[in-house]
């Protein structure tokens, strides 16, 4: 079977269900590439007629939010014990450092971090939960995470549509290939994201041994 005739056979509701619910996840805590299959499957509704983009960004939304305000809910019953946990069993995603970027995200933009965190890989996932550890205000919380979330996906889902509308004829003789462009386009943002993570990590630890003697003599003078 041609690919585009198996694609022609992948039930719309199938396709929603897999964004929603693993962008869902994601905004829970869960470390899941949400942003490729987001685009992945835009890219699908672009060259497939019977996938409707409107549904797929509403159910991208819902998604997003849900999510985050179920994670919002775990941090705030689990607290500092269970980022703690998460750093233990995933270490690559909640290890200290990256706890430490996301805190002093949250230090310097308060509940805009939620918005912003949207679009950024390694936030995505901590958003939720941080703020709940942090105590954040629910209606801040809220304010941004339905702000952030109907940008990010709806946002997403009308850019990679177009996009893919106007490029509609390439896609649906070569829809392989646009399918592969975008897991790599998600991969490539992900690694980004945790190169400048380590880097920023790096560079606090190079900071820490000249900040300590400056903070002993604060302490000698008191």
């Amino acid at each position: 079977m041609h690919i585009q005739e198996w694609l022609e056979t992948v039930p719309a509701i199938a396709v929603y269900l897999l964004v929603g619910g693993v962008i869902g996840l994601e905004s829970l805590g869960i470390p899941l590439p949400g942003e490729i299959v987001l685009v992945s499957a835009t890219l699908l509704a672009a060259t497939q007629d019977h996938i409707n983009p409107y549904v797929l960004g509403a159910c991208a939304v819902a998604g997003a939010i849900i999510g985050d305000s179920i994670g919002y809910l775990i941090g705030r019953k689990g607290g500092k014990p269970l980022l703690e946990w998460l750093g233990r069993k995933f270490p690559k995603h909640f290890g200290p450092h990256h706890v430490a970027t996301a805190e002093r995200s949250f230090q310097k933009w308060g509940m805009w971090a939620v918005f912003v965190g949207r679009f950024i890989a390694l936030l995505r996932i901590f958003a939720g939960p941080l703020a709940g550890v942090l105590r954040m205000p629910y209606w801040k919380f809220l304010i941004a995470n339905v702000l952030g979330g109907i940008v990010w996906a709806g946002g997403t889902v009308a850019v990679i549509y177009s996009v893919g509308k106007v490029a509609e004829e390439w896609l649906k003789k070569f829809s392989w290939l646009g399918l592969v462009a975008a897991v790599l386009f998600g991969l490539g943002s992900f690694v980004v994201m945790r190169i400048k993570a380590k880097r920023a990590g790096a560079a606090q630890d190079a900071a820490e041994p000249a900040g300590r003697p400056a903070e002993t003599e604060a302490v000698a003078a008191e």
